[in-house]
């Protein structure tokens, strides 16, 4: 059985209270008053002061003529800026939970998905995905938490649950009966649970069979994951519209929900193969073998051309077609988020294809482990791209509340992970599978 050790535990515990504490400051210097969100834009440097100089004249003519408007415009922006401000360490926080949530949400769906396909190669795997999988638990309260904390206005991440810009948007007027603050709760909760409860009911299935002397856990496991499968399907797309979409509600996708999906699932993927080299390295997966390790990165490249081909395809016809409503969604992200809009395609598409493409490459653990947090930091950058945007517009930076609120749940996310692991042996003794999978070669 895999022994929790206490460097782990301390390293785990020092990343969480850097995180507290850099998710402390992100809050503590965020603006209090209007006046302070335009002292802290000015400390940024105002690359438009030589042109301010050179058109004074212009400026007071403008305002004898339109004084009133001019006045009610530039207030209107400073509390638009405000705004932004002090959204900044909420959105951080936001980036930062619901990536190593959805890691663990990418996970379940892989390990269903061998369950319900009966999959001979990856039983060894097993206790591994159910480690990954029990972070669903802290991971998802505290994002609830967060979208309760939304809902009491204690943010403002999703606009549309500001009844004042309901009241003047005939858009978000037309989606209040799906776009409102108790449905939205009512599904994140439905959803939660199902997730929750296909994990701990499979968990738990998983043992019996262990110490089971027939294959009826085993058969049970597989019409569970068989039709939590469907249940997935339909609630991630779901969650991909409330969760992320929703915070533009004037854009939508058609393709959002696969998009959403293909991020989680690479990223759950690598994660698994990160932890299952760890473990072989320090002996805990004596049956795990090179072949093992390869299938887990041939998905890892597959699954990221797989979500180059989503990102392409939605980036592509919205740009084509240049429908204003749509296409205002990549302007925004190319003119004010150019290196991360990018960046993060070569990340998620460049990196894994150059790196992995060669087989042999794919055998290679600390090939494999490279490759993985390329990945991991791509598709950070992927939410942050979707997030961000809506929540702080063009006052972005990767700074102390980014970084500390990286820091504490990967902290978080560690030690739930590792301390699950630790409480079962790490490999199954009577699933039907066992031996295939343990004399698995490619």
């Amino acid at each position: 059985m895999y022994t929790f050790s206490n460097k782990l535990k301390i390293g785990s515990f020092v990343l969480m209270v850097l995180g507290i504490l850099g998710i402390a400051i992100g809050f503590i210097s965020a603006p209090s008053t209007v006046e302070e969100a335009k002292a802290i834009v000015a400390g940024h440097g105002d690359a438009h002061g030589d042109a301010h100089g050179a058109t004074d004249a212009h400026a007071a003519v403008a305002a004898d003529a339109h004084g009133e408007a001019a006045e009610a415009h530039d207030a209107s922006h400073d509390e638009h800026v405000f705004h932004q401000l002090r959204n900044k360490p909420w959105a951080a926080l936001y980036v930062a939970a619901f990536f190593f949530f959805m890691i663990a949400l990418g996970v379940l769906a892989f390990y269903a998905i061998q369950r319900a396909a009966q999959a001979g190669w990856s039983p060894l795997l097993f206790r591994v995905m159910e480690g990954i999988t029990a972070y669903l638990v802290p991971g998802g309260i505290i994002v609830f938490v967060i979208l309760v904390l939304s809902v009491l206005h204690m943010n403002h991440l999703f606009v549309w649950m500001d009844p004042e810009v309901v009241a003047h948007d005939h858009l978000l007027q037309g989606k209040s009966g799906y776009l409102n603050p108790t449905f939205f709760l009512i599904r994140a909760a439905i959803f939660l649970g199902g997730w929750i409860f296909y994990r701990e009911y499979s968990r738990k299935l998983s043992l019996r069979q262990d110490e089971s002397d027939d294959n009826s856990n085993f058969k049970l496991n597989f019409r569970w994951s068989a039709a939590f499968l469907v249940f997935y399907l339909v609630s991630e797309s779901i969650m991909s519209w409330d969760w992320i979409m929703s915070v533009d509600p004037h854009w939508f996708s058609t393709l959002f929900g696969w998009y959403v999906f293909a991020s989680m699932f690479v990223s759950g993927i690598t994660v698994i193969a990160m932890i299952t080299i760890y473990l072989k390295s320090k002996g805990y997966l004596p049956d795990v073998n090179d072949s093992h390790i390869h299938d887990l990165a041939k998905f890892m490249f597959g699954i990221s051309i797989f979500w180059t081909y989503l990102w392409f395809s939605q980036f592509m016809l919205i740009w084509y077609s240049n429908i204003p409503e749509e296409v205002t969604y990549y302007v925004t992200r190319i003119a004010d988020y150019r290196l991360p809009f990018f960046g993060m395609v070569a990340m998620n598409f460049l990196f894994p294809v150059l790196l992995l493409m060669n087989s042999d490459y794919k055998r290679l653990n600390w090939f494999v482990v490279l490759t993985g947090i390329v990945i991991l930091a791509g598709h950070y950058m992927d939410i942050f791209n979707m997030i961000m945007p809506s929540t702080v517009g063009d006052q972005w930076f990767i700074g102390i509340p980014e970084i500390g609120s990286i820091l504490f749940f990967a902290g978080a996310f560690i030690f739930w992970v590792f301390r699950a692991l630790s409480s079962a042996p790490l490999q199954p003794k009577r699933n039907p599978f066992i031996e295939e999978s343990r004399h698995f070669h490619y």
